[in-house]
């Protein structure tokens, strides 16, 4: 059984993640797609609101599981004995630092190999950073997320905004 591991903050999941998580379910037995709890960043949403989020939208997806992590990528491949980490690349830029990363987490645990899953055109330039901005704005972000994500990113945002 051959097991790949999707992380990320998913800060809300996006339709470009959706992409990626339903193909890799395609070709793998199991898709463990894990929460970061990164202290690097300052997410909107909780990490139980999108651990719910991803649940919700993978929810027809019966060989995908969702969880959290926190931590190096290295080590969450033992953690969840994973055979291999699942990337996106939406871009030159996205590649370089990718592959740096891949080859890192390699270096570190021989058993980390990366596989990497490209777009579909259409969602190459969606990213959840650019989402929350033109949400924040009042921008209409129907096309990047699901209906259901669409809704609480607005509320969470009206909620940040009258606080």
């Amino acid at each position: 059984m051959k097991t790949a591991l999707y992380a990320g903050s998913f800060d809300p999941i996006t339709n470009g993640h959706l992409d990626i998580i339903t193909r890799a379910a395609s070709l793998f037995d199991k898709v463990i797609v894990t929460v970061a709890r990164n202290a690097g960043k300052s997410p909107i949403f909780s990490i139980e609101g999108r651990i719910d989020m991803v649940r919700e939208t993978c929810n027809d997806l019966k060989n995908v599981e969702v969880s959290t992590f926190s931590g190096l990528l290295k080590d969450a491949i033992n953690s969840f004995d994973a055979d291999c980490v699942i990337r996106g690349l939406r871009s030159v830029s996205d590649y370089e630092y990718e592959s740096q990363m891949a080859m890192m987490n390699r270096e570190l645990n021989p058993r980390c190999e990366t596989v990497f899953f490209m777009p579909s055109p259409k969602l190459s330039y969606v990213s959840s950073r650019m989402i929350r901005e033109i949400a924040a704005f009042g921008g209409e972000v129907d096309a990047f997320v699901p209906k259901c994500i669409e809704a609480k990113l607005k509320e969470r945002l009206q909620d940040n905004a009258s606080n």
